[in-house]
Parts: C-alpha cells; structure tokens; sequence
C-alpha cells in the first residue's frame, strides 16, 4: 500500500511540472522573467542559438536549420555532405521498416528470431558478404552521381526517380524534399538505436 502510495504521488508531481501554474493567482500574475535572453541579430543558429549560424548554411537546401556544431559545412562541400545525408538516410530509413516488419513477419525459409540475433545468424550464414556486395554495387553508381552533382549538373540526392509523379510542381517537391530529409534523419537516430 505504501509502494502505490509513493508511485501515485510521483507521478501526480511529474505531472504537475508541466501543468499551467493554476494555483495562487496574485504570484502569477506578479512574475515576471528577470530578464530575456535573446540573441542579436540573425547570424545565429537556428538549432543551436548560442552558436553561430555556420556561414555556408543559408537555408537554401531543404531542411537546413544551422545546425553544424563541428564546422563541416566549413571544410567540406555542402552537395557532397547532403549527398552523404540522404544516401545513409535513405538506407537507414529501409533498415528501420526492416527491423520493424522482421518482427511480426518471417519469411519461411528463414528462422524466427529476434533482430540482434539475426545479426549474428546472417554474418555466420554469409549474410555479410551479401551486404558487402550489395553496398559496393551501390557506391559504384553513386560515384557516378556525385561528381555530376559536384559538377552542376544534378542536385544532391536527386535521382530523376519519381515512378508515380507525385512531385508535380516546385511546392510540392520542396515539401516532400523536407519530410524526406527529415524521416531520414529521424530514421538514422532510430536504425543507431536498434
């Protein structure tokens, strides 16, 4: 009884602490912040206020918040990096639906069993090599793109690969390009995860 008791309070004030202050109205009408911290001017960082907003980021690509705090957007090529971004987005966003689908689906010439073990199974079956090859086959065009997109002659990432025309206009492509990079940032936090 004690145990419920404890754990009903700690969870009535965790919850409270983000709850609107409802209780003595005179202290929250009376409050006032100190003082405001903003920062000058808008060369700072969007997603990190107190850095400066690295020079090459001006927000022309999709997705771009100034978010740089190791300055390679200073030594490196912007198409170069974002061509890196979306490649290993990309590949993580299908490594993500592929641990998620692996659990409630097997096929049947291959055992059940749970991710991580299935890591070890595939490496020790030649799963591996499989992946190895897969990957270098993979780069192999994707040398290719890059130097057309370091050239002029592609954006970054943009493969021409729209079976469905659902990019019908430029706002609509702009859009679908920030979900994209977007999920597949969200998508290499979650694949690092598993």
């Amino acid at each position: 009884e004690m145990i419920r008791l404890a754990l009903l309070s700690a969870i009535l004030a965790s919850a409270s602490a983000f709850a609107p202050m409802s209780g003595l109205p005179s202290l929250a009408r009376s409050a006032k912040p100190a003082m405001s911290v903003k920062m000058q001017g808008s060369d700072m960082s969007a997603s990190v206020p107190f850095l400066k907003r690295p020079v090459n980021l001006d927000g022309s690509l999709a997705g771009d918040v100034g978010f740089d705090p190791l300055g390679f957007s200073d030594v490196f090529d912007l198409r170069v990096l974002r061509e890196a971004e979306l490649k290993h987005g990309r590949f993580a966003m299908l490594a993500v639906l592929g641990f998620i689908v692996q659990e409630f689906y097997t096929f049947p010439f291959f055992p059940k069993m749970a991710p991580v073990d299935a890591h070890d199974y595939f490496v020790t079956q030649g799963g591996g090599s499989q992946i190895i090859f897969w990957i270098s086959f993979v780069e192999l065009f994707s040398v290719v793109a890059l130097f057309e997109t370091i050239q002029g002659k592609r954006e970054a990432g943009d493969y021409a690969f729209d079976p469905l025309n659902l990019a019908t206009d430029e706002v609509t492509l702009a859009r679908y390009r920030e979900a994209e990079i977007k999920h597949a940032r969200l998508a290499m936090l979650a694949a690092a995860g598993f």
